[in-house]
């Protein structure tokens, strides 16, 4: 899969953008939705009850599967369960692949920015927070989840635009390329 690598030609309207803890998922799906005028969903923030209590996993299935029947849309987060679901039905997907620091350094630095309160992307009542068990998923997600994700896009990677941004220069010269080809 290569990084940068954008078809000027495709209309990209289902957008899913995936990746590990504080890679920037959100933030990109803002900012694509804000430009493409998508509508922007949030895993996170659909899937997460008051007090951290995941939604079950047929109501997480049934939101998703209504979310993927829509024309346009901008889906962010991971939720691998359930990731073909919307690798199916997108027509782009994102893979954000920043080093395993630069991430860590970002959710501390988003601990600190939302402490006591509740993210935009988050659900509700569920005031930010760290823990050991989420560090260590962002710091496996390397070696763990990502060679899963890896392989699951690499089955649609003949139909669909797959984008591998690997530093956040290119984060920035991926919007800088689509504001050049108009696409924002």
């Amino acid at each position: 899969m290569s990084s940068l690598t954008i078809d000027s030609n495709l209309n990209m309207k289902r957008i899913m953008i995936i990746g590990s803890g504080g890679a920037g998922k959100s933030t990109l799906a803002r900012q694509l939705g804000e430009r493409l005028h998508l509508d922007v969903y949030h895993l996170d923030a659909l899937m997460w009850r008051p007090g951290w209590v995941m939604a079950p996993r047929e109501e997480r299935i049934d939101i998703q599967q209504q979310l993927v029947k829509k024309d346009e849309w901008v889906i962010d987060g991971n939720f691998g369960n359930t990731l073909d679901l919307r690798l199916q039905a997108a027509d782009t997907v994102i893979l954000i692949d920043l080093p395993r620091i630069v991430c860590i350094y970002r959710v501390l630095k988003r601990v600190v920015r939302y402490r006591g309160t509740t993210r935009p992307d988050m659900g509700a009542s569920c005031e930010e927070k760290l823990d050991f068990a989420f560090l260590k998923w962002i710091w496996n997600f390397p070696n763990v989840q990502k060679p899963e994700m890896v392989n699951r896009i690499k089955q649609y990677s003949h139909e669909k635009q797959i984008i591998v941004l690997k530093s956040r220069k290119d984060v920035a010269n991926f919007i800088n390329q689509m504001k050049r080809q108009e696409i924002l």
